[in-house]
């Protein structure tokens, strides 16, 4: 009731039953609400707002105005958490930023919180906030419990750090995540359609995946005389029923979370790795592009879509591709042959379309760190790269999910991505000149930044320019409206290629389909954009742990790291251990991105914070 009273007061709604006056008349004797002659305001020495904590400070959410939401530190809680309806007083700042601290909690929830237990007192996990408890006489450093939010008694006892195998429910329950083992949907029974499916069995579909994939969402075949693509997709849309328990908790989850330990589809597993999946040898439903490719102006010239039956003739991965269009077929069988024979003068117009699309679009020299573990252990790091093999099957996508968006139209579910603003474009000329690099605004954004990747690649600093460049983009993200993608340079541009992994793609078959649009379509974009953020969140955190947890084994060892921070000190490792983030405690201001070789001193299982020294 506290929670309504004080929105309808910010909203200036003055209609209260008696029991809400006689609440407001006791904030009224404690100066926090002033009656007028006849309405009501919120003392402006206090904030009355919902405190939502992040990893390293909260938020006071306005009852009324995002705008107004005013930023916290975490010292200045006062034993507020999660979800609370508080009351802050403003503090003066002499900077002029509003700042405000806590001195009381109105209605605060019985909720359960994630701690663990250190030199004899209770950390929350997320923040790493010491919990003023005295309950904890029978617990030893390191171990990890859920307890509740107010009186800090025990509600589950999870696990010692020690023990590898929590990291991966550390991450899980901090993101929110922890339901996907929990909430299990089956799949419907299915009704067989081929009869009004265009049947393309005969064709030689391939996929081309990681080798550990066990979704394989997508297979091509290339008609080299005809010049046709062939994008056969996953046809989910034809298993998953709109708004059905299935589609639902799929639109919860919004993507498959890819752990180093394990994978948590978004789809059950009869799904994602059998029935929609484009597996070897088996009959499957598929959602096709027959695309008619211009060889001379490089575009899709015309485009067919439509439901379909096919047969994928192999799964191959991306090295054994890579092997062949090197010219190294290894041994192969007449099947093989059939699918080589294409994917061979494929790669060729694949490579012209790239070239192409690069004139307005960007290549940035980007890779992937896959974390191998053993045991739950970080064991190495496979360092995946972006290969010709990637390319082809990239350019591929690439023109089916730009058809796709064609044909929705001004609405749809578009992937939206917004060109730098020129704030953002001048501090990426000033980091990069101090590297050395001699770079200046050009007529546009895209003749600026290709422009610096030049001048970077002069001084073999491409690598770590690229680095800055992604980091001055905004984060790509879904839109009801098309806004287009600067980043590949399309006007317009969708996902319309993993529907297996991907609610957004879903989404998309559905409206292609019906020519309808979901009701709901703005919050199902703002859903799944906040999602796939959190999504990353939870996967470098997972990962930060094993890092964190490898860096404890070798304290003393020595690893190579550039700096990558230059106001907190901070440097990520390029050798044995790529990707593992440190912080230099000798740190003296040493340049953006210099090299050095450094002494692992400490590392804490908990907040992962791993310390080196420059040796």
């Amino acid at each position: 009731m506290l929670k309504e009273i004080f929105t309808k007061i910010e909203k200036k709604i003055f209609e209260f039953s008696q029991e809400e006056k006689n609440i407001i008349e006791s904030y009224i004797k404690d100066e926090i609400i002033i009656k007028n002659i006849e309405d009501y305001e919120i003392n402006s020495k206090y904030k009355i707002g919902v405190l939502k904590i992040e990893k390293n400070f909260a938020i006071l959410e306005d009852l009324v105005n995002p705008i107004k939401n005013i930023k916290l530190e975490l010292e200045s809680l006062n034993g507020a958490f999660n979800k609370d309806l508080v009351l802050a007083k403003r503090v003066f700042n002499p900077r002029s930023k509003i700042k405000a601290k806590i001195v009381k909690i109105l209605d605060g929830k019985k909720v359960e919180i994630l701690v663990y237990v250190k030199d004899g007192s209770f950390f929350t996990l997320k923040e790493n906030i010491e919990l003023n408890s005295k309950n904890i006489k029978n617990y030893k450093d390191g171990d990890v419990l859920l307890i509740d939010n107010k009186e800090f008694k025990e509600l589950e006892f999870i696990g010692n750090l020690d023990e590898a195998k929590i990291d991966e429910f550390i991450s899980l329950y901090i993101y929110e995540e922890l339901y996907r083992d929990k909430q299990k949907v089956e799949a419907d029974k299915f009704i067989e359609d081929e009869k009004v499916r265009v049947d393309l069995r005969d064709l030689p579909f391939c996929t081309i995946d990681p080798n550990s994939a066990k979704d394989h969402d997508d297979a091509i075949y290339f008609d080299e005389e005809n010049r046709t693509l062939f994008v056969a997709i996953a046809d989910v849309s034809y298993f998953v029923k709109e708004d059905s328990e299935l589609d639902q908790l799929a639109f919860k989850k919004s993507s498959t979370i890819y752990l180093p330990s394990r994978t948590l589809p978004m789809l059950p597993n009869i799904l994602s790795e059998n029935l929609c999946s484009l597996k070897e040898n088996v009959d499957r439903y598929a959602y096709v592009f027959k695309l008619k490719l211009d060889l001379k102006k490089l575009k899709v010239e015309s485009s067919e879509l439509f439901t379909a039956i096919i047969r994928n003739h192999r799964n191959f991965s991306y090295g054994r591709i890579d092997r062949v269009l090197e010219g190294k077929l290894d041994l192969y069988n007449n099947n093989e042959k059939r699918i080589f024979d294409y994917l061979l003068p494929l790669y060729k117009v694949t490579k012209k379309f790239r070239e192409n699309r690069l004139q307005k679009g960007y290549d940035f020299r980007t890779q992937e760190n896959r974390l191998k573990l053993k045991n739950d252990l970080l064991e190495n790091i496979e360092v995946e790269k972006s290969t010709a093999s990637h390319q082809l099957i990239e350019e591929c996508m690439l023109m089916a999910n730009i058809e796709a968006s064609k044909k929705v139209g001004t609405l749809g579910i578009f992937r939206i991505h917004e060109e730098p603003n020129f704030k953002a474009l001048s501090k990426l000329i000033d980091d990069v000149n101090i590297l050395g690099v001699k770079a200046k605004l050009k007529d546009n954004v895209h003749q600026t930044l290709t422009h610096i990747q030049e001048e970077a690649s002069k001084l073999f600093l491409r690598d770590e320019v690229d680095e800055l460049i992604i980091q001055s983009l905004t984060q790509a993200k879904y839109s009801s409206k098309n806004l287009g993608h600067f980043g590949l340079g399309f006007s317009s541009y969708s996902h319309f290629t993993s529907p297996i992994r991907r609610y957004s793609d879903l989404v998309l078959h559905r409206i292609l389909k019906s020519k309808k649009l979901p009701k709901n379509l703005d919050d199902i974009c703002t859903h799944i954009s906040e999602q796939e953020r959190k999504i990353d969140k939870l996967v470098w955190d997972f990962e930060d742990r094993k890092y964190a947890r490898w860096a404890k084994d070798n304290i003393g060892n020595e690893i190579k790291v550039k700096i990558v921070d230059i106001e907190k000190g901070k440097a990520v490792c390029y050798d044995k251990m790529v990707g593992l983030k440190v912080v230099i405690e000798n740190y003296k201001g040493q340049k953006l991105f210099s090299k050095y070789k450094v002494k692992i001193v400490s590392s804490c299982l908990a907040t992962k914070l791993i310390v080196a020294t420059i040796v």
